[in-house]
């Protein structure tokens, strides 16, 4: 896959469809690498009428790791005595770095989960580049933001895993908890899945330093107030990491928003909600002008 030096960092990415036509920047969320935006899904996407990019964070998958930082100091980004070893508005800047070096002067960006903090602070931080804001499975910044169940909070501070079969079974777990009660948990799918993203790469330290970017993050609500591009919240009824009060409290504060809760589904992306999801973002977009009805 293609790489890039932006923002003084290298950025792994990869690229669906047709060069030419809206680009759609995909963000992911904490420790989770772009090949959780499923491939099946992004050639949907691209067939849909975008070119799709979507990318690794830094201190995830193939893009740069921070090591040179030491590790997260979670108590003290808890408590607000220990600064983070960059924040959610450098991960934004990534971004924006990324389109810079593809050429790309603005884009229809989507994020899930912490992908969705980082692309609601583009609009903020950087709105001449943003098209659309679609938010999934997010929410506002740690202050304002409703809590996860214990059982979600017990995921975010698991240690580590040894070896390979552990860390296999260990996001297996992940995965099994997260998943919405209407979307089957099915072995063999998520064992490839877990497999495929360990056999990659494999950096606890790194979602922990991510981590404690999100915990340092200063409010944003009110910022979203100032958010003027057309913005789309998808958000799971029965999410236990991220509920769906976050959801509805992002959209509650950009004008115009539209709110899509879906019932059944978890802190996940499950097969059976891409074509709502694709006919939304054609949506959205339509409703930008960048892309006409077919």
């Amino acid at each position: 896959m293609p790489r890039v030096t932006a923002n003084e960092i290298d950025i792994e990415y990869q690229t669906f469809g047709d060069q030419a036509a809206p680009p759609v920047l995909l963000v992911m969320g904490l420790g989770a690498q772009m090949i959780s935006w499923n491939d099946e899904f992004c050639e949907l996407l691209a067939g849909r009428g975008f070119h799709v990019i979507r990318y690794d964070n830094r201190d995830c998958g193939l893009s740069t790791w921070m090591d040179e930082a030491g590790p997260a100091d979670i108590a003290g980004a808890i408590s607000g005595e220990a600064a983070p070893a960059y924040t959610l508005d450098d991960m934004a800047a990534d971004a924006v770095g990324l389109l810079d070096a593809l050429g790309i002067r603005a884009a229809h960006v989507v994020g899930a989960s912490m992908g969705g903090f980082i692309v609601q602070l583009i609009a903020i931080n950087h709105p001449e580049r943003v098209l659309t804001l679609t938010s999934i499975m997010s929410g506002p910044a740690h202050p304002e933001s409703a809590s996860p169940t214990p059982e979600a909070t017990a995921i975010l501070f698991a240690p580590p895993a040894a070896t390979r079969e552990e860390r296999i079974t260990q996001e297996m777990w992940i995965r099994q908890v997260l998943m919405g009660p209407a979307d089957p948990f099915d072995e063999r799918i998520e064992r490839a899945r877990a497999e495929r993203a360990i056999d990659r790469a494999y950096h606890p330290a790194g979602t922990g330093r991510q981590f404690a970017a999100v915990l340092a993050t200063q409010p944003r609500l009110e910022l979203l107030r100032g958010v003027r591009v057309p913005t789309l919240v998808i958000h799971g009824l029965s999410d236990i990491l991220i509920p769906v009060e976050n959801g509805r409290a992002v959209a509650g504060a950009v004008p115009g928003a539209r709110l899509v809760e879906i019932e059944g589904m978890g802190h996940d992306l499950p097969k059976r909600v891409w074509p709502q999801l694709l006919d939304e973002i054609v949506a959205l977009s339509q409703r930008a002008g960048t892309l006409q009805p077919s």
